[in-house]
């Protein structure tokens, strides 16, 4: 026997719903038990429900829409209803929602209609009574109408809810959504058989015979229960727009603070008489629905603005430079208008070469955009003129420290409000692989080595700009290796979260050090080697470590978590396609250079050193290189007098890599063996290098010397340290 036959047998019916189209199908059963003929249909959903009362619908498209959140079962009774609205019988269905196939959004409803017999005289009906108490509906809906329509972003989010709305009683079948521009209206939303281009009355004067014009005029609402009240009293535009398939037609005004903005109307395909009721429904979804279309377009043309104004901020196409693959963001995030104090360059040189800028100005306002405009210009006209990181700013400082009001007649202008910016200035030789860099006040930058350790890199700098007129900022040479990914960015992208430098830096470094490199069939192929969409990815990840979901698992120890702007550049110098050899890695190296003025960054240099060693076997010769490393170039700056140039090598296979350190100066004298007494405070700079080293030496060069020590990685448990690399 069939599964229909079956249910037939026993009274079931079965019935399915399509989400997407509305048609809803019965089967022969289910069609006898809603009152049509017993034989399988489909029908909209608009004929499907008029088979039942309008509060049982109401109240049954409420559980099905929590059955589909939940994935469970809907049940739930329903009263059928002639065409006169008398109670023919009540039914139970039973039904569950079932994915689409394919790509389509939506969902099938699949049921059964079973017959809920008469309670006997005397009993209580078995079950739960059929609810639908209208006034009790209404109040409910509008709730959740007033709650969707104040959650929608957008004015096409508005007019989804709206299209959406499934009033108690009296849902509509079609609505359009119009809006005011001058002495025209037009249809700026519209649900139902006809597209808003398609719509006879798309673009009308106010003066047109069309209710959506008089309501504009007038203020006042408009209903129309039957076509012949329509046809009497806007007989043009019965004539024009032929709404031969609806019944009744209400339009209301869109007013917000006394102003009319629009109309709305809701047609509907059976005959509504607007009672009381009815009226005041509608008039509550239109005072609710001018509200939301008002504060969108609010919204709208804030974000519109702001988004123009940060676009004629920021570099129109993406930075092109040979050599180099440059990947850049900007993110504001600071809440309110979207426009802040970030800024991120490019700017080509008379030389030849290539500026990148990054700064911050103070604040996230209109006026720390407008500082952020001029200062960007003004930084990019000094370096169009040639001059050198330093110099130019020196120049931006005083730039911005100039933009002060001039007092008046009683003193400073108390409207004065005096703003400072942190900036980067580096000009890149691509070439040769130099950056010179120059900072005011700014986050130093991070490199990421080739072999995917993260260091910061300590640069020389001055106060922010604007602060003091007469700042010096020196300049310092970073040289990126080839396949070196070196990281400059806002203290937004670091502190945001309440986290500090400390704790910010360590936040991105696992999102910065990513494997250096990719296993494909022949081989293993280096980072370096991937295209440009790599290091767009990384920008992205950046950003989402930062204010994407992982960022809620990484909250900082400080307790002000405020958000901040974000702008970051990264720049990797490219290198040669090749393969190595399984178990081999890239060359770690770092240099650096102590000037005579700045022995303070004799402590950055060692801990640069402790971060390239940050997976060294052993920590005890992690110790001994940093001391050694301390000794060096603390005895340049004492008995020479020039600057110690350092540069640190990692190279093998780990567990059995190798540290070579070389210090150079400019200085013709070599070092001496001493003898120090038990008292000496100087002296032991050879005595450590031959107790703790694996292998030193000194070389005389044509400009100077260079003091140089290896180790060898050794077993932490006091093994004898590897021998090194093949080759040396």
């Amino acid at each position: 026997m069939r599964t229909e036959d079956l249910l037939a047998a026993i009274a079931t019916g079965l019935w399915r719903w399509d989400s997407v189209s509305g048609a809803v199908s019965y089967d022969a059963e289910a069609a006898r038990l809603v009152g049509l003929p017993a034989e399988a249909v489909t029908l909209p959903e608009a004929a499907a429900r008029a088979c039942f009362h309008p509060a049982d619908w109401l109240e049954v498209k409420a559980i099905v829409d929590l059955a589909v959140a939940e994935g469970t079962l809907a049940e739930a009774r329903l009263r059928v209803v002639d065409e006169k609205g008398t109670v023919l019988r009540t039914v139970r269905t039973r039904s569950r929602p079932i994915a689409r196939g394919g790509s389509e959004d939506g969902y099938y409803l699949l049921g059964t209609l079973q017959e809920v017999p008469d309670p006997l005289p005397g009993t209580s009906a078995a079950g739960p009574p059929v609810t639908g108490d209208w006034r009790r509906n209404r109040e409910a809906f509008l709730l959740d109408a007033g709650r969707a329509l104040a959650e929608a972003m957008s004015t096409a989010e508005v007019l989804r809810v709206a299209a959406g709305l499934s009033m108690p009683g009296f849902s509509p079948e079609g609505l359009a959504v119009f809006g005011v521009q001058g002495e025209r209206i037009s249809v700026i939303g519209h649900h139902g058989p006809r597209t808003g281009a398609d719509h006879p009355f798309h673009d009308i004067g106010l003066g047109t015979d069309y209710p959506a014009a008089e309501v504009v005029r007038t203020g006042r609402a408009v209903y129309l229960p039957t076509p012949e009240e329509y046809r009497g009293r806007f007989p043009a535009a019965w004539s024009l727009g032929r709404p031969r398939k609806r019944r009744s037609w209400a339009f209301l005004p869109l007013i917000v603070a006394g102003r009319t903005i629009g109309a709305w109307m809701a047609g509907f395909a059976h005959p509504v008489s607007f009672s009381p009721d009815e009226r005041s429904v509608l008039t509550t979804i239109a005072r609710m629905l001018a509200q939301a279309l008002s504060r969108t377009a609010l919204q709208e043309t804030e974000r519109e603005l702001a988004d123009g104004l940060q676009r004629s901020m920021l570099p129109a196409s993406k930075p092109d430079i040979p050599g180099l693959t440059v990947a850049a963001r900007y993110v504001p995030t600071g809440g309110g208008l979207q426009v802040g104090g970030d800024w991120y360059d490019v700017i080509g040189l008379p030389s030849g070469r290539t500026a990148l800028v990054i700064g911050d100005v103070q604040g996230h306002d209109v006026r720390a955009a407008g500082i952020m405009g001029q200062l960007r210009i003004a930084v990019r006209a000094y370096a169009s003129e040639g001059h050198h990181p330093d110099a130019v700013l020196s120049r931006a400082s005083r730039f911005l420290a100039g933009l002060s009001a001039p007092d008046g007649p009683d003193g400073p202008d108390s409207r004065y409000d005096p703003r400072f910016a942190t900036c980067l200035y580096m000009e890149v030789d691509p070439v040769a692989g130099t950056l010179d860099i120059a900072r005011a006040g700014h986050p130093d930058p991070a490199v990421r080595l080739a072999d995917g350790t993260m260091m910061v890199r300590p640069t020389a700098g001055g106060l922010p700009l604007g602060i003091d007129p007469d700042t010096d900022y020196p300049t310092t040479r970073v040289v990126l290796e080839p396949g070196e990914t070196l990281l400059m960015c806002t203290d937004g992208l670091i502190e945001t979260g309440g986290h500090d430098l400390e704790t910010g830096w360590d936040r991105i470094r696992k999102v910065f050090e990513r494997p250096a490199t990719l296993t494909n069939d022949s081989g293993t192929l280096p980072s370096d080697d991937l295209d440009s969409d790599d290091l767009e990815a990384l920008a992205d990840s950046l950003v989402q470590a930062v204010h994407g979901p992982p960022s809620h698992h990484t909250t900082g120890p400080l307790a002000d978590r405020r958000e901040d702007d974000i702008a970051l550049l990264l720049i990797r110098r490219e290198a040669e396609v090749c393969l190595v050899g399984p178990g081999s890695a890239p060359v770690r190296r770092t240099a650096v250079t102590v000037a005579q003025a700045e022995p303070e960054r004799i402590a950055g240099t060692r801990q640069q050193l402790r971060d390239m060693l940050h997976d060294w076997a052993d920590p005890d010769q992690v110790e001994s290189a940093v001391l050694m490393l301390s000794e060096m170039v603390t005895n340049v700056l004492v008995h020479t007098d020039g600057d110690a140039l350092l540069v640190a090598e990692v190279s093998g296979r780990h567990g059995a890599r190798r540290l070579r350190l070389d210090v150079a100066d400019s200085s013709d004298e070599l070092p001496h063996r001493r003898r120090p007494g038990e008292l000496a405070s100087s002296g032991r700079g050879l005595l450590l290098l031959e107790m703790l080293a694996d292998n030193w030496g000194v070389d005389p060069r044509g400009d100077g010397k260079c003091i140089w020590y290896e180790l060898y990685e050794a077993a932490p448990d006091g093994a004898a340290p590897s021998s090194p690399p093949d080759g040396d």
